[in-house]
């Protein structure tokens, strides 16, 4: 890991080393450590970038700077590289101050995108570097039926999802009041498109949960065997520990960790946010479901140690999701 730098995973390998607070340079870092973005990226010429847009707070969602560097490093390898995004919610679109609500409209879904997109500054460094972003919430629909499947026969996603040689999952290191911790897996809940599942999702937990859904478990990894994530880069530079995915307490983490299993990645990320591994129904869920690595030895760790950079996060309350699906994302716009 590192201060501004990274902690990679190789083949479900991790490392890291602490840093300077230099970020473009601790991802380039990370990704030297895989064996660089040519042998990250060999054979892949589409690529999307997936950062955590939740909604449009700087303080808790991926830093653009984070995905800029790997979008500079994939365009310098000649790769096509897309921003796609499907945000939870945001102020005067399915928000107010007192209320989430749940929406299927596009023209309220295309005006919250794009307004997440400019508020972040991922639409100023998405222009300056000429490539294109994605409202994952609306366009073309596919469907994809899933083979191993808990809350659903199939997952519906936006087309260009099916049209990438790569998905890369840049999450933002964070504890979630649902989920526990949210990494490379759980962000690929935004990956649901509005249209089909609402914004801000709670239709989607509703069903999952009627499933026996624990932690929005079901649904991450539904989605995680919809489409396969080759690179996953978390955004550990900020984190956020407590009741988070929104309202815990911001610190300074220092680091960037990047495998290329999001599996692993989340293992290894969970243990350096002080949690066990079987307190995360998304990570059980994977493993019960023979999803790999199975166990911690059989990832490879570069870099620091887990004791050397591990910290212990001060831990979410946790809630069912039938504890709150009452009120929160109940009323429809």
């Amino acid at each position: 890991m590192a201060q501004g730098a990274g902690n990679d995973l190789e083949n479900e390998g991790e490392t890291g080393r602490r840093g300077d607070g230099n970020i473009p340079g601790a991802v380039e870092e990370a990704i030297d450590l895989l064996g660089g973005i040519k042998a990250v990226t060999r054979g892949k010429n589409k690529i999307m970038l997936k950062p955590n847009l939740t909604a449009d707070n700087p303080t808790f969602t991926t830093k653009p700077v984070v995905v800029e560097s790997l979008a500079k490093m994939m365009l310098n390898a000649g790769k096509e590289v897309f921003i796609g995004e499907g945000s939870a919610a945001a102020f005067s679109f399915n928000a107010s101050e007192t209320e989430i609500f749940r929406t299927r409209k596009r023209e309220i879904l295309d005006k919250m995108q794009k307004h997440v997109f400019d508020v972040l500054g991922y639409s100023e460094m998405a222009k300056s570097l000429n490539i294109p972003l994605i409202n994952l919430h609306s366009g073309p629909i596919v469907e994809v039926p899933l083979k191993n499947r808990f809350a659903a026969k199939l997952v519906k996603i936006h087309k260009s999802l099916t049209g990438n040689d790569l998905l890369c999952s840049v999450p933002m290191m964070k504890t979630h009041t649902l989920a526990t911790v949210t990494l490379a897996m759980k962000n690929l809940i935004g990956l649901y498109p509005g249209m089909e599942y609402y914004a801000v999702r709670s239709w989607l937990h509703d069903r999952a949960a009627e499933a026996g859904s624990q932690g929005v478990a079901y649904e991450v990894i539904d989605m995680n065997n919809a489409v396969s994530t080759g690179l996953s880069v978390i955004d550990a530079s900020i984190a956020m520990e407590g009741n988070g995915p929104s309202d815990g307490t911001i610190f300074d983490m220092g680091l960037i960790i990047a495998g290329t299993s999001p599996l692993a990645t989340d293992m290894i990320g969970t243990l350096l946010m002080g949690f066990e591994l079987d307190e995360v129904p998304a990570i059980v869920l994977a493993h019960t479901s023979g999803m790999l690595p199975a166990l911690l030895d059989d990832i490879e760790i570069r870099g620091l140690s887990i004791d050397e950079c591990k910290r212990k996060f001060v831990k979410p309350i946790i809630y069912k999701w039938i504890d709150i699906n009452k009120f929160w994302g109940v009323k429809e716009l």
